[in-house]
């Protein structure tokens, strides 16, 4: 039998209808994932992050919420409530929302409340570029019972918050409130200037919380151990695990919904990328099960602790709630006024969390830089950014008014 020879006009003419039904084929999976991952979907959860936002407001006490909001919070749970005084219209009274709490990695809710500090170091600046003067009473019922701490959040607020109309009100910080308040990348190899370093531990002079920023090479070494370490710990501790897991949200219809929590943002994706991850995610979520998250997690923070020009610790002499909120006002001024100065920053307090296989690396780091018996609240890497982070998800300012 001889050999059938096919024309080459004829074999070209295959190849290339191949070609085109391979890249069909790519290009429909491509769109699927994408369209998994909500492409098409309108971001609701970024709306607090537009400058116009507050404005949906005629009530200053929720213009100023409005703004709070885009505050960091452990876990980016925003255990936010607020109360609006009905019989004096310039005063609110914030409230920690106990059913935001994070028990695994923040058993006795310290991070929590550090977080109500953040809340209020936002409206204090919102409030200054709006007019207005803000004055805090902390825990005006008195603090919590630890006993029945839950019943305690519900019921006693943390802060009664005062707005007053004050023409010299002023603020240098109000355009970073529209920063990431995070930035997990490796930083240039910039060291902090002196201005720099002199106007951020300048913002402790009139807070009860202390705040030291350490450059010198020992305590980098030391400091990136224990960040190292306590990332390490983290990821292996299941309980901790597990809770993240319920709080990641993995597509633009599911982080709508939570508007809190975890995100692909919070790794620095964003635009294309971020649509494609989602969607890659949803329909092979083995790509990012708990033995990938954790190698990711620990390489970044090792690549990030790489790449760092400063570290800031702070601590208090205590640990009492006044105390823990003291010290989330002073973290979120000291985040403001880093962008403020150009800078950015990302916390790595996992090796002060206070449950069982952090006993030893937390012990550590206290004897080293706690020696008087204070409690170090936070521990944040800091220095000028390499690439931007995009923000994420915050939740509707309605949703945090509470009518008792």
């Amino acid at each position: 039998m001889s050999d059938v020879v096919v024309p080459k006009h004829r074999a070209r003419r295959v190849v290339l209808t191949t070609v085109g039904v391979v890249a069909a084929v790519l290009v429909l999976a491509l769109g699927g994932i994408l369209a998994v991952g909500g492409i098409f979907v309108p971001a609701t959860y970024l709306q607090p992050w537009s400058a116009t936002y507050y404005q949906r407001f005629s009530d200053p006490r929720m213009q100023v919420v409005a703004h709070a909001v885009l505050a960091p919070s452990g876990h980016n749970m925003q255990p936010w409530t607020v109360r609006l005084d009905t019989t004096d219209p310039n005063v609110l009274y914030l409230y920690t929302d106990p059913t935001r709490l994070t028990p695994a990695v923040d058993p006795l809710a310290r991070q929590t409340l550090v977080s109500q500090g953040t809340f209020l170091a936002y409206l204090q600046v919102a409030a200054e570029h709006l007019g207005y003067s803000a004055s805090f009473t902390l825990f005006p019922d008195g603090t919590y019972n630890e006993a029945d701490l839950k019943t305690s959040m519900s019921q006693m607020p943390v802060a009664k918050v005062t707005l007053a109309k004050d023409s010299s009100a002023t603020t240098a910080d109000y355009a970073s409130l529209y920063l990431s308040d995070t930035n997990r990348a490796p930083y240039t190899s910039a060291p902090l200037t002196t201005t720099q370093t002199g106007a951020l531990t300048a913002l402790a002079g009139s807070s009860p919380a202390t705040l030291s920023i350490l450059s010198d090479q020992p305590d980098m070494t030391a400091l990136g151990a224990f960040a190292i370490e306590g990332t390490r710990i983290e990821t292996e501790y299941l309980p901790a695990t597990k809770e993240s897991d319920t709080l990641f949200y993995g597509t633009e219809q599911a982080k709508n919904q939570a508007r809190s929590g975890f995100a692909v943002e919070g790794q620095g994706t964003s635009g294309f990328m971020k649509y494609f991850l989602q969607g890659l995610l949803t329909v092979i979520p083995s790509v990012n099960d708990d033995a990938a998250g954790a190698k990711n997690a620990i390489a970044m923070t090792g690549a990030g602790v790489a790449h760092t020009a400063a570290y800031a610790l702070i601590s208090t002499p205590g640990n009492t709630r006044t105390e823990q909120v003291q010290a989330g006002i002073l973290y979120a001024q000291f985040c403001l006024h880093a962008r403020t100065l150009g800078l950015v920053m990302q916390p790595l307090s996992q090796v002060l969390q206070e449950y069982a296989p952090m006993a030893a690396p937390y012990a550590a780091i206290h004897a080293k830089y706690a020696p008087g018996g204070e409690t170090i609240q936070m521990m944040v890497r800091v220095g000028t950014a390499t690439t931007q982070y995009p923000v994420t998800m915050r939740r509707d300012a309605n949703t945090l008014v509470h009518t008792p």
